[in-house]
């Protein structure tokens, strides 16, 4: 069975999800107010539709409640954002996950039942953020306002140490999840795993820990 999909609003995230989706083999029904955009995802998208999801009677016609997952994409708009969602919830939407612009957006989005909310400039910003104050952080994940996944590039100062040695968890309260090895991924790794340099560390737990460990351990 093939994945369903919705994705409502067509903007640069909007889209750049619709095109990823399709190419993982997905069926999409991509949604905008405007057939500018609408036109550019016709050939892209399984189903390009014309539509205003502020109303109630939009979203039955179009049968989206059939649909297991719809991502609400709207960019500037955030009373849209909210009436959509909102609208969704009301016609049984299994998982909604939404695009948020800032932190109240979120709140509201949260009250009124929206699965997961996201907000891609900010965690982008953060991300970049970190690999330029770092030259060892290679990428960033946030799972939450305070805990993240980092890849952390091995030094000099870590090689040859095994995990045991390190001791992060007591000392850090960070987990190492996984270790990268050239094209190998070792997944929970032993405690006796000797660190090779240049390996890359999948390090899990609260952004001051691995911060303090970044910091402290690599330098």
């Amino acid at each position: 069975m093939k994945k369903e999909f919705v994705v409502i609003g067509l903007g640069r995230f909007g889209g750049s999800i619709v095109r990823e989706l399709v190419e993982q083999g997905a069926d999409v029904m991509a949604i905008d107010k405007s057939a500018e955009r609408v036109d550019e995802f016709a050939s892209i998208a399984t189903q390009a539709v014309v539509a205003d999801t502020t109303d109630e009677s939009v979203l039955k016609s179009l049968g989206i409640r059939n649909f297991e997952h719809v991502i609400v994409a709207i960019g500037d708009d955030i009373q849209s954002s909210i009436l959509t969602t909102l609208m969704l919830k009301e016609i049984g939407v299994n998982k909604i996950t939404v695009k948020a612009q800032n932190d109240y957006h979120e709140k509201v989005l949260r009250k009124i039942g929206a699965d997961q909310v996201v907000h891609p400039e900010r965690d982008m910003g953060i991300r970049i953020a970190n690999n330029m104050i770092s030259n060892n952080v290679l990428d960033y994940l946030e799972l939450s306002d305070e805990h993240s996944i980092m890849e952390i590039k091995a030094n000099e100062l870590l090689a040859g140490s095994t995990l045991i040695d390190l001791d992060i968890r007591a000392k850090y309260g960070i987990n190492i999840v996984g270790i990268k090895r050239g094209d190998d991924i070792l997944v929970s790794p032993q405690a006796d795993e000797e660190i090779l340099i240049n390996d890359i560390l999948i390090v899990i737990g609260a952004d001051a820990d691995i911060i303090r460990f970044e910091k402290k351990a690599m330098h």
